[in-house]
């Protein structure tokens, strides 16, 4: 009887898989375009560059505020800016950082300039920190996720900076995600850092459209007194998907990753690995548990995911890393994953759950932990989103500057 269940358990996996990719209409990508990088904000500097000439301008940037091969640090330099300091966002300046690990303030040795962190117990720029700047700007990518925390640290300047009558320019970035909308909607007892506004998991805007959406809709304090500017993208449509010059974080290395993101980041409130220490993040999914399927992988401690989940044990599951992209964007946001998992846990005997509240604080949703063990269907599910995905919708309509 255990060898045949051996055989039936991946079996009805990979079949229930194969049937929710068949039957599931997508609203996502019909028009889904694979091109090469669009033209971020950054680089439009004709737009922006004569208004930081005579101020003393601070950044909020990463290893990805880059115009080509350039730092937008080292490039406002070499045009005469004053950068008076730099703040930094999770995973840190140079983006080198585990998720979640915390930032110290330092120098950046380059440039001499003082390197703030806005991760851990300050999250926000104080009105101290504030004293000797003139304006604030923005810059950094964005991959469309409510619980992908660079839109949250967005959220604190924008209020830090109507607090403190700073003017602020946002440097559009294109968004790799942008082409659809899914997952449940923020529920308020349930806002976090990984959560912060009224969202949907995958809110398909560019993070400029997005400010324009935190401050239209007064979603921060003192919205109205912000000085808000956004320098859009170039050559961008909304249907566009990219590999990004620069990966975003350290577990996303790539569009394949970027892509799944949106679905398998709730495996992160699970004891399911999404493959974080080794060559596949965020492609590949297993646990020590789930022997039956042939395929598996070894979590190890490396740059960007120091301690991660089920370090130096085999994890048996799935390779998604082969997945043709146009697959997974068809697919949009998809709780398959998490409901065959769960199913597979569960017949082991095996808690699926991490016995916290990050899982429903990732999803925003106080019922689809519930939903989930109890059995029921990814259309039953879905179907108790939808009337808050259109209530959304009609708000992001009065944002969207792309096609």
């Amino acid at each position: 009887m255990y060898r045949t269940l051996k055989v039936i358990i991946p079996l009805l996996f990979l079949v229930a898989c194969q049937a929710q990719i068949n039957e599931k209409v997508s609203t996502a990508s019909a028009s889904f375009v694979l091109t090469d990088y669009p033209d971020p904000g950054a680089s439009q500097m004709d737009q922006y560059i004569a208004k930081l000439k005579g101020k003393k301008v601070a950044l909020v940037v990463n290893q990805t505020s880059t115009i080509g091969d350039s730092h937008l640090v080292d490039i406002l330099l070499e045009k005469g800016i004053d950068i008076v300091k730099v703040f930094a966002p999770e995973h840190g300046f140079r983006g080198k950082a585990d998720a979640g690990a915390k930032i110290n303030d330092q120098m950046d040795e380059k440039t001499g300039l003082a390197l703030i962190s806005l991760y851990g117990k300050n999250k926000k720029p104080s009105p101290e920190m504030l004293t000797d700047v003139d304006l604030i700007v923005f810059d950094i990518q964005d991959v469309g996720c409510r619980f992908y925390t660079y839109i949250s640290t967005m959220s604190y300047v924008m209020e830090a900076c109507a607090e403190s009558n700073l003017p602020m320019i946002v440097l559009d970035r294109p968004n790799p995600n942008g082409f659809y909308v899914g997952g449940p909607i923020l529920e308020d007892p349930l806002k976090s850092f990984v959560g912060m506004h009224n969202i949907p998991i995958v809110y398909g805007l560019s993070i400029g459209e997005y400010a324009t959406m935190v401050k239209g809709e007064r979603w921060i304090n003192q919205a109205d007194d912000l000085d808000l500017e956004v320098v859009y993208c170039a050559n961008y449509e909304r249907n566009m998907s990219f590999e990004l010059p620069i990966k975003p974080s350290p577990n996303l290395p790539n569009l394949q990753s970027i892509l799944l993101y949106p679905s398998l980041c709730l495996f992160e409130g699970t004891n399911i690995s999404v493959g974080r220490g080794t060559d596949k993040p965020f492609q590949q999914i297993g646990h020590p548990a789930l022997a039956d399927f042939d395929y598996h992988f070894t979590p190890k401690s490396v740059e960007g995911a120091s301690k991660p989940k089920h370090n130096n044990t085999f994890c048996f599951g799935h390779d998604l890393s082969s997945l043709s992209k146009k697959a997974i964007a068809d697919q949009g946001f998809d709780l398959s994953y998490l409901l065959n998992y769960q199913q597979a846990m569960s017949a082991k005997g095996k808690a699926f759950f991490i016995e916290n509240n990050f899982f429903d604080k990732l999803a925003g949703n106080s019922n689809l932990k519930q939903q989930i063990d109890e059995g029921d269907s990814l259309e039953e599910i879905e179907a108790g989103w939808q009337e808050g995905i259109q209530k959304y919708l009609s708000i992001r309509d009065k944002y969207l500057h792309y096609k």
